[in-house]
């Protein structure tokens, strides 16, 4: 494990790894409008958390830090790996980085990042055609870029857990799902019989399979 004394007060780490994966996710989200803007500001709120507790400052080992010590004494909590909470906790006593939670975050992770990625695709396509985003993604769930947001959140959850992150979470998934009905209020308005009937047959968040195709000439 790392030593105390350099497991964190690394600020640079801190701010690489933000702007990494801020601007990362900058290039596959590309927000244009203020709704876009919001949503992405508070991912990118919740990536600087996150990495300040991961490589700053320890807030939630520094808060919990004796009921941690007294549940499992034989854990030094100062040490960086420690913060990897749900291998800790378990009993993993391997390399964190290779445990089942860290590698169910890679999943969620990246999962989010391909979901974003390919539905902006077919997004951009749709606009600048002047219809309705109704192909990939968009065949089976309504929002996929925000669905993807909320899997790359739950993916650094998973991963690096801290009583900031997890108070954040609820409160982003709430104001992606009322960013969503707004846009849903806009395409209504844009689209009018189209948008209904492609949102009756196709659920917001979550798949079904039983989703009627995209190519379906009622979306037309």
């Amino acid at each position: 494990m790392t030593e105390p004394g350099t497991a964190y007060g690394l600020w640079l780490l801190v701010f690489i790894n933000s702007a990494v994966f801020i601007i990362f996710a900058f290039s596959f989200f590309k927000p244009q409008t203020k709704r876009d803007w919001r949503s992405f500001g508070a991912f990118s709120a919740f990536v600087v958390a996150l990495f300040t507790e991961m490589y700053g400052f320890p807030l939630t080992i520094f808060l919990l830090s004796g009921w941690l010590q007294s549940t499992w004494p034989d854990i030094d909590w100062l040490a960086h790996d420690s913060g990897h909470l749900p291998e800790m906790m378990f009993g993993w006593q391997s390399n964190p980085h290779f445990g089942p939670f860290h590698i169910l975050s890679f999943a969620l992770i990246g999962g989010g990042f391909w979901l974003i990625s390919v539905a902006w695709h077919h997004l951009w396509s749709a606009q600048r055609q002047g219809r309705l985003a109704t192909t990939g993604p968009y065949a089976r769930i309504r929002h996929p870029q925000y669905v993807g947001f909320v899997l790359i959140i739950l993916g650094f959850l998973v991963q690096w857990p801290t009583i900031l992150t997890l108070a954040m979470f609820p409160v982003l998934v709430w104001m992606y799902a009322r960013l969503a009905r707004a846009e849903e209020a806009d395409s209504r308005e844009r689209f009018g019989e189209s948008w209904d009937r492609y949102a009756s047959r196709v659920p917001a968040f979550i798949p079904s399979y039983r989703t009627k195709r995209s190519d379906d000439p009622q979306y037309d």
